[in-house]
């Protein structure tokens, strides 16, 4: 996973900034434009976007935000470790949060606390400018961050949904299902059925326990704790029968039957 990525000092930076606040991004981006030598390749708005901009221009730098709906910034870097895609130098932004805080400062990686700084915007390029010239290898340093900052971080019992125009925080334990439809989100739980500000499947798994739930179907996420029964359905596949207040019935894949048969000893 060593990423060589020299550069003398006058060489430009190539950076991308990845907030889930258009604002804090716009803000960034003009900051960065004073400091001059960073050309902004692309900016995202969550976690699923870094990880694809990150493989797509292979920057320099990234400006990461920590807490975005879905895939947070922590995330981002356990995705680019899992996945061994080269690690570009990581700037933090975050609002503050001491134990975090303290996590970057013991493993010698920058944040910037919002809202931004020019001075402190400034020191976070100069010090990954310097990190660049000497190469140094972060995988190994981000990788045990990740894992110090999972163990110290509960694990998030609630999740928010929408519903009537208010904000609901609902326990995980009581989502029956979640499905997705022309980009919508639905979470169903045994009183009440809602949407998701996340955009995908795969950002709201990543809120949830994965001891828990389950990819049943491409459209579909189940809580195996509140399949009701499991349904035999035609040429050897099955539908799960929740206990929501419909019992819906939610198909399963037949990529997902041999893990069905795994689950409940079919």
């Amino acid at each position: 996973m060593l990423d060589c990525r020299c550069r003398s000092h006058s060489m430009t930076i190539s950076a991308v900034i990845v907030d889930d606040e258009k604002l804090a991004r716009e803000e960034l981006h003009y900051l960065l434009k004073q400091v001059g030598d960073i050309e902004v390749l692309a900016e995202g708005s969550n976690g699923v976007e870094a990880v694809s901009l990150i493989k797509e221009h292979n920057p320099d730098l990234v400006f990461l935000d920590v807490q975005m709906p879905g895939l947070d910034g922590f995330g981002v870097i356990k995705k680019l470790v899992d996945k061994k895609q080269p690690i570009p130098q990581i700037v933090f932004a975050t609002a503050f949060d001491q134990y975090a805080v303290k996590a970057f400062e013991v493993n010698a990686i920058d944040y910037l606390l919002k809202p931004f700084d020019m001075k402190r915007v400034q020191q976070s390029v100069q010090k990954a400018r310097t990190k660049l010239n000497s190469a140094p290898s972060q995988s190994d340093r981000l990788e045990s961050l990740v894992k110090m900052l999972e163990s110290q971080r509960p694990q998030a019992s609630k999740i928010l949904l929408r519903a009537a125009g208010r904000l609901f925080l609902v326990d995980q334990k009581d989502v029956c299902y979640a499905s997705i439809e022309e980009g919508v989100i639905t979470v169903a739980t045994s009183h009440m059925e809602g949407h998701s500000n996340c955009r995908t499947l795969e950002e709201l798994m990543e809120m949830l326990d994965p001891n828990f739930f389950w990819r049943a179907h491409r459209s579909y996420v189940v809580n195996i704790n509140r399949i009701k029964e499991v349904v035999p359905w035609f040429k050897s596949s099955y539908q799960l029968r929740m206990d929501d207040k419909k019992q819906t019935e939610i198909p399963v894949s037949r990529a997902q039957t041999k893990r069905l048969r795994e689950l409940f000893g079919l």
